[in-house]
């Protein structure tokens, strides 16, 4: 039977606990789900299977009459976030069925994307590990890029140069998790290691998909 191959969470927090052997191990807190099904797709409609989860939900006042009417359809409740995950023979799953943590097992490996901090505008040192320049004998270097030109040829300032701009709110993905501890009951995945974005932030896990034997 094969099963979605994620879900969506809310970053609590991190912590440590400590394994069988006494050591310590860092592991950041999620509260995974729970989702609810809100539309199915298949490869004979849309060319691949996957179903459309919604996660936190929403009151019904917030939401404009096209969401509505979407989750209306589905028979679930309304909810601010919506994303699809994808798998292969999702026929098991029902609109308005409820994804909890279960999908997920000890010692499991994921992927887990989510939106880091943003930093605002910031420098080349912070933003692109720049060295800089002498920061006393009156060399007015310090924290400056440097030259970003070519001259007369190409007369221009190449694509992609780094230089100082907005530094952070972009998705980024940790790849080879490993699940600590996984709690049905209380929606609660422990996941070793850290993971992207700021508290409260929301996050996307998914099983690894370069890592697929477990360690138990």
């Amino acid at each position: 039977m094969s099963m979605v191959n994620g879900i969506l969470g809310k970053k609590i927090g991190m912590t440590q606990i400590f394994n069988k052997d006494g050591e310590v191990v860092p592991v950041t807190v999620i509260k995974a789900g729970p989702c609810f099904v809100v539309q199915k797709k298949n490869k004979t409609n849309d060319g691949y299977d996957a179903v459309q989860l919604g996660f936190i939900e929403k009151k019904k006042e917030r939401v404009n009459k096209p969401l509505s009417g979407h989750f209306a359809k589905a028979k679930t409740p309304t909810c601010y976030h919506l994303k699809e995950f994808k798998g292969d023979s999702l026929d098991q799953y029902q609109l308005g069925q409820k994804i909890t943590c279960d999908i997920f097992k000890v010692g499991e490996f994921v992927d887990v994307s989510g939106k880091t901090k943003g930093r605002g505008f910031t420098g080349v040192m912070k933003r692109w590990d720049f060295a800089g320049g002498p920061g006393s004998h009156g060399s007015m270097f310090n924290r400056a890029p440097g030259s970003i030109g070519s001259s007369s040829d190409p007369s221009r300032v190449y694509k992609g140069m780094r230089m100082g701009g907005h530094y952070g709110n972009e998705t980024a993905t940790v790849q080879n998790l490993q699940i600590v501890a996984v709690k049905p009951e209380e929606g609660i995945l422990l996941i070793k290691g850290g993971i992207p974005g700021a508290v409260n932030s929301i996050l996307e896990i998914k099983k690894a998909r370069k890592k697929v034997v477990s360690k138990q």
